[in-house]
């Protein structure tokens, strides 16, 4: 098995598609954060694809794929994914998303449920308002000019020199200083920094995350779903893990102590262990359209007659009462 995972391309409604593709078996598909391409999971994708079909495509407007002036919201990289598994003959899926990976993953099993088989969720989006202020600072108007700036001679050795400073402070967000910088490696040209900015504001504002999932997420009922998360995590904050699991039935959690938001890159072997573990011990997803109709009419739990029932679900309806704005089709 070579260490590098190829990097292919399909053309897929006109715009050039990057994904790694290898291994034989089960499929697992690989879902990077905003900025990132699928080059993050070179780590991971070797020793998968031993046993599996690993699938990390570079998502619309990042890494290798093409950068057009179009939909970046979650809901259209969930209908991306659908698309490229439909090109490799891909009719069911495993998905692995990290960041905003994670809200896609989600997004792609609330819109094809009968295409997941399990969804693990590393530092995923979509869980809470809460992101760090640098993300909600490049949502802003004047982003686009700021960025810009990075292209200009010696701003990398200053940034290098900004996110060491971050580390030796000891900050949460300093335990990602090298991943960081690979990010900001990524924006050398104004079609990347356009791609990310959009992509940025389709989920963050000023105020933080505008999307979520936790209205929906008691349909994932029957849906196998892993959720790691680092404690040191200085993008999106560790309490997304616990309120996620507290609301997605029958989820397991598992919380990687000292890493930040990259707890794959932090520790691999404990990554693939847990990834291998879940995916061994479960069983995937049964999903039945009666069932789907079943949940739906119910509502969410602690609901009565479309009135929350304070009583139940606590933490869950209280997410919803303040921030009942944010929500993904």
């Amino acid at each position: 098995m070579q260490d590098d995972v190829e990097l292919r391309h399909h053309v897929v409604h006109g715009y050039r598609r990057a994904f790694r593709l290898a291994g034989r078996g089960p499929a697992l598909v690989f879902l990077h954060g905003i900025g990132d391409s699928s080059a993050t999971w070179a780590g991971i994708l070797p020793a998968l694809a031993r046993n599996y079909t690993v699938i990390a495509p570079d998502l619309l407007g990042h890494g290798a794929s093409d950068k057009p002036r179009a939909d970046y919201s979650v809901a259209a990289y969930a209908n991306g994914v659908r698309d490229l598994l439909g090109v490799l003959g891909i009719d069911r899926a495993t998905l692995i998303g990290h960041s905003l990976g994670g809200g896609v993953a989600m997004q792609f099993a609330y819109q094809f449920p009968e295409r997941t088989e399990r969804l693990v969720l590393v530092s995923a989006g979509g869980v809470g308002r809460e992101v760090t202020p640098v993300l909600r600072a490049v949502s802003l108007p004047v982003a686009a000019a700021l960025l810009s700036v990075l292209g200009l001679p010696g701003m990398r050795a200053q940034t290098r020199l900004a996110l060491g400073l971050l580390k030796r402070l000891g900050t949460d967000l300093g335990q990602d200083a090298p991943t960081l910088l690979r990010l900001v490696d990524a924006l050398p040209d104004a079609a990347s920094r356009s791609a990310f900015v959009r992509s940025l504001r389709a989920v963050v504002d000023w105020r933080g995350q505008v999307v979520t999932m936790l209205d929906r997420c008691y349909l994932a009922e029957g849906m196998p779903t892993l959720l790691l998360w680092g404690s040191r995590d200085g993008v999106i904050p560790v309490r997304h893990a616990y309120r996620a699991h507290d609301a997605m039935p029958g989820s397991r959690l598992e919380v990687f102590e000292g890493a930040g938001h990259f707890p794959f890159t932090a520790d691999p072997d404990r990554f693939l262990a847990a990834v291998q573990h879940f995916i061994a011990t479960t069983r995937p997803a049964d999903w039945s359209p009666e069932r789907w109709r079943e949940l739906l009419r119910a509502g969410r739990p602690g609901t009565a007659a479309g009135r929350p029932d304070d009583a139940r679900n606590r933490a869950v309806e209280r997410e919803l009462r303040d921030e009942s704005e944010r929500s993904a089709t």
